[in-house]
């Protein structure tokens, strides 16, 4: 998804999280919310689309009937340290979901968390939201998707608590998502997909 300006039309600059949450009932596109402020996510082009639902069928597919579950980018993230709601591209739960008050809607304890890059996003997505990620206790994992070449750069929670970066440049090599030990053809996650 790609993040707009502030939302800021809604009359005021400041929202508490019980006003995000009846915004974004009553919405028809994703919102994020940050420390009081509330950015608009607009679509996303198709290569950004098939990328994550390739990536998500071969999740699914590889965790069927396992302790870990992958989740699309209907599925909203909290993170309780910094205040950020956001939507990833995928993010997937080992173990026992965790959700905010038992609410069924804002998940805390991603294990993964994998984000398409766009154009528009990639500074964000590989900048300040890592950060922001990097605040979720259960992380392990952060994958970047490029949609505009084949590109994926894993960067991974080490022994010492240390991120370490892992890339990808070629359809014949494996991504390896250490943190639910499951391996990925870089191929069948471009599948189909025209690359500008």
């Amino acid at each position: 998804m790609e993040v707009r300006e502030p939302a800021i039309a809604y009359g005021k600059q400041k929202f508490s999280v019980e006003e995000y949450f009846e915004m974004e009932k009553a919405s028809i596109e994703k919102h994020e919310y940050y420390k009081g402020e509330i950015f608009a996510m607009s679509g996303s082009k198709v290569p950004h689309n098939e990328i994550a639902g390739n990536l998500y069928h071969a999740l699914r597919t590889k965790l069927s009937g396992k302790k870990c579950k992958p989740y699309n980018s209907d599925q909203r993230v909290h993170i309780e340290k910094n205040t950020l709601f956001t939507y990833p591209d995928i993010s997937i739960v080992c173990g026992e979901l965790i959700t905010l008050n038992n609410d069924n809607w804002n998940v805390l304890n991603p294990t993964v968390i994998s984000e398409v890059l766009s154009p528009s996003t990639k500074n964000y997505d590989r900048g300040e939201k890592f950060k922001l990620y990097r605040d979720i206790p259960t992380l392990k994992e952060y994958i970047l998707v490029d949609s505009e070449s084949i590109h994926v750069e894993v960067f991974c929670l080490n022994e010492n608590n240390h991120w370490e970066l892992e890339e990808y440049n070629s359809p014949e090599e494996e991504l390896h998502i250490k943190a639910i030990d499951k391996k990925i053809l870089i191929a069948d996650i471009y599948e189909d997909v025209r690359l500008v």
